[in-house]
């Protein structure tokens, strides 16, 4: 496995720091299937981290633990250093973990501008009757959330459907909103689910430059799934490979291009346990 030192800057001048989320020996079962056996590595800060494998690997299960979905009968999480107990996703959220799902979760009725400030949730602490009324605190809050969404409306270039309810949109443009709300509740750790499956190559190259974008500019550490290896490859300074909720592979892109097991899995070539 390859080791990152603190203090760790890459090739093209991005600042990787120490360890933010460690995952130690992680087993979760379904009744008597192990979707994941007993994986350990972590995510350090400012990292872009890939999490990749073929279908059924156990990565998608992986991110619900991280994000609280998942409770491990095996194993501990830790984050910043601290061991993390059984936490609700919502508690996950407060610690300033964010996420896109797999399959897209948006309110398809409303517009894109109220999709985006439900990530702002966490940063509203008024009660229903102070928002009533709006006024004072209530106001400040409501004014303050609306300046954070419309930063990120302008920064994913979603000026124009800004007011589009979400369902007339077309997948491409989902995935940006999605990825737009994540944003917009501030995350320490971003974890993307497969951020441009379904998407043409033109809409592939965008969401790879604002994935590139938020990791540079706000220093958001990112854990992503992905299935296309080329983009994987080009955005990763990490890569933990996942086969049937087994790791067989970890380390940096080039490591795990030629290690022989994440060959042989991608190839669906048998090999011993």
């Amino acid at each position: 496995m390859s080791e990152v030192q603190t203090g760790y800057v890459t090739e093209d001048g991005r600042q990787i720091g120490d360890v933010m989320l460690d995952l130690r020996a992680i087993t979760l079962r379904f009744g008597g299937v192990e979707a994941i056996k007993n994986i350990s590595f972590d995510i350090r800060e400012g990292e872009i981290r890939a999490i990749i494998g073929p279908n059924g690997a156990g990565k998608s299960s992986m991110l619900n633990v991280i994000s609280g979905f998942y409770v491990p009968q095996e194993g501990e999480v830790w984050f910043h250093g601290k061991k993390r107990p059984p936490v609700k996703p919502f508690q996950v959220a407060r610690q300033g973990i964010a996420r896109t799902f797999q399959n897209i979760a948006l309110f398809e009725g409303m517009s894109v501008l109220d999709n985006i400030m439900t990530g702002r949730l966490n940063y509203t602490k008024s009660g229903m009757l102070a928002q009533a009324i709006w006024k004072g605190k209530a106001e400040r809050e409501e004014t303050e959330n609306r300046e954070r969404v419309e930063r990120v409306i302008d920064f994913l270039e979603i000026q124009a459907i800004r007011k589009t309810p979400v369902g007339r949109l077309p997948y491409g443009l989902k995935k940006r909103v999605e990825l737009a709300r994540a944003l917009a509740a501030e995350p320490k750790l971003l974890l993307l689910d497969e951020p441009m499956a379904g998407m043409n190559v033109e809409e592939k190259e965008d969401m790879s430059r604002f994935i590139l974008d938020v990791n540079d500019e706000f220093g958001t550490t990112i854990a992503l799934i992905e299935h296309d290896m080329g983009v994987v490859m080009d955005l990763s300074d990490r890569v933990v490979v996942m086969d049937y909720g087994k790791k067989i592979g970890d380390g940096t892109p080039d490591e795990v291009r030629n290690n022989q097991d994440v060959i042989d899995a991608y190839l669906g070539v048998a090999h011993d346990e």
